[in-house]
């Protein structure tokens, strides 16, 4: 199969595009049910392109997860990025994480929401690298700042929303840096505003006291954390949720950088 190739939304009946839009088995009526659902939502082609791919055949999408697949869409003339619901997701919809991924957007972050449905959700399309693959290729002080900073100010927002996340100790999958380096939060499906949130003190660990690839770049770039000092600062960010506090965060984060 090519890397690269638009299929109208009238074709995607046909396998292996089928078996994408119903993962991991389709059959006829939930197919053209789905077809149905994209046509409302203004879809008229699936573009199969991407760095993931599914089946023996190898059909390029964008990313493939436990809940869903993404691919590229083409919508009033533009290309947007579409989740679709497995079939073996063990949820019945995808209309809670639309809800999570506009109430995030409301706090100004994550690429935009622009509809959904039983089975899709229709975004803005981020092109871009995952945060640890764009680390390996950056190490100016400056920009890694502004670009981690970017993050942890997001993550700020989120919890001053009241809204968790709920994955982002594992940062790596769920932060996007786009061309522009701007960072996007993605991926909603387990995000809740009825527990208490974590957004700044889980990509704090991450970036700066885990042992991932990210935290080596940080201590490479900016010089090792005093790990007692950090975890004395994200223990009172946890207790009291203020701009104070995570002003106080953000030094300790960038010390050889003010």
């Amino acid at each position: 199969m090519k890397n690269h190739i638009i299929v109208p939304v009238d074709q995607l009946n046909q396998e292996p595009y089928s078996s994408v839009l119903c993962f991991p088995r389709p059959n006829e009526d939930e197919v053209q049910s789905r077809i149905r659902e994209l046509c409302r939502l203004g879809v008229v082609a699936l573009e199969f392109s991407g760095p993931t791919s599914v089946f023996g055949v190898k059909v390029p999408v964008l990313g493939k997860g436990f809940v869903g697949i993404v691919v590229v869409a083409h919508a009033n003339g533009n290309r947007m990025a579409v989740k679709i619901l497995r079939q073996d997701a063990g949820r019945a919809d995808l209309l809670h994480e639309a809800s999570m991924l506009a109430q995030a957007n409301a706090a100004r972050v994550a690429p935009r929401f622009i509809g959904a449905s039983k089975n899709f959700i229709v975004m803005q399309l981020i092109e871009g690298d995952l945060l640890p693959n764009w680390l390996k290729a950056n190490r100016d002080p400056t920009t890694v700042k502004r670009v981690l900073r970017d993050a942890l100010e997001q993550c700020w927002r989120l919890d001053e929303t009241g809204l968790d996340h709920g994955e982002l100790s594992k940062a790596p999958k769920h932060l996007l840096v786009d061309k522009d380096e701007k960072v996007f939060i993605v991926d909603f499906e387990t995000a809740s505003t009825k527990r208490r949130v974590s957004n700044v003190t889980a990509v704090c660990q991450y970036l700066f006291l885990g042992k991932s690839s990210a935290a080596a770049v940080t201590t490479e770039v900016f010089g090792e954390r005093n790990r007692t000092v950090m975890l004395d600062a994200l223990k009172t960010y946890k207790n009291d949720r203020n701009r104070e506090n995570f002003e106080t965060l953000l030094r300790i984060c960038f010390a050889r950088y003010p």
